[in-house]
């Protein structure tokens, strides 16, 4: 079984992003040129990459696994657009390079979320992996369309909304990110497994393992909002303080936060016993994303 790198996972996916864009016709090329824009200002790649390992791991090819790891992409990238929007969070900056509504106005960014969301399920069943194995694509995309959906990320958004202004509990903080973070999160390792038919104890590791990296993930934004240089995070820190929203670091403190993604991640790479020696990539993932400074 070929191990892969994170650089090599990331070639794989940007080269599968390409492919698996639209071609718009000249009339409607604006919203293909904004959906290219916003997908290829990549981001960490995290979210593909748990598709295509967990599939690894459980044993099948992670050809199988590439149109799901395009679809979480699409969806995450959707989510991105939508969230740096006046409406929602109004940032004008993503990752170093001006957000998609600032590059293309707020119509086409709206517009191009909503191709990117269309398109992911396109994506899947599409596919020959969905040709090949018709019931396993049924599953991803149920996976896939529950946690991204307003029981899943869309839910996380609409408490995060709710909230602002108003000091919550550490409860319903957890509960938000469960869903805004976790969600998508918890659908990548999910669909990587079911590209390789695995079995219930390895979905019930990849969901622990999901679940605390997703946590310990916005745990440290939040810790990264205080504590990281504009420059290195490519976006304004501060946002959260100056918007009065409830954070891991306004509720517990700097330290506590901190000790916090520390236990996260530690149950994250135990849960992982059950793929033996196949999870190191998994364990390397989470302690490097528990340490990151963007």
């Amino acid at each position: 079984m070929k191990n892969y790198s994170m650089e090599e996972y990331i070639e794989i996916i940007n080269n599968a992003l390409k492919n698996a864009l639209p071609v718009c016709d000249y009339n409607e090329s604006v919203v293909c040129d904004a959906m290219k824009y916003s997908i290829e200002n990549a981001g960490k790649r995290i979210r593909p990459a748990l598709v295509l390992e967990f599939c690894r791991i459980c044993g099948g090819k992670i050809e199988d696994a590439i149109p799901a790891a395009c679809a979480i992409e699409m969806i995450h990238t959707y989510s991105l657009i939508h969230d740096d929007l006046p409406c929602m969070d109004n940032d004008d900056m993503r990752r170093g390079k001006p957000s998609c509504h600032i590059a293309f106005g707020e119509d086409m960014a709206l517009l191009a979320g909503d191709g990117l969301l269309t398109e992911a399920f396109h994506v899947i069943s599409s596919s020959d992996f969905a040709k090949k194995f018709p019931e396993r694509a049924v599953a991803q995309l149920e996976v896939l369309s529950k946690l991204s959906g307003a029981n899943g990320m869309i839910g996380g958004q609409v408490i995060d909304l709710k909230s602002e202004g108003k000091s919550i509990s550490i409860e319903t903080l957890e509960l938000m990110d469960a869903y805004k973070t976790g969600a998508l999160i918890k659908a990548s390792a999910l669909m990587g497994v079911i590209a390789a038919n695995g079995n219930s104890q390895q979905k019930q590791a990849a969901e622990t393992f999901a679940s605390c990296l997703g946590h310990a993930f916005q745990i440290v934004d939040d810790i990264l909002d205080v504590t990281a240089d504009e420059k290195v995070l490519g976006k304004p820190v501060g946002s959260d303080s100056e918007s009065n929203k409830s954070t891991y670091v306004s509720i517990l403190g700097l330290e506590k936060s901190k000790e916090y993604v520390e236990s996260l991640t530690e149950k994250a790479i135990n849960s992982l016993d059950v793929f033996a020696q196949n999870g190191e990539f998994l364990k390397n993932l989470a302690v490097v994303l528990s340490k990151r400074n963007k």
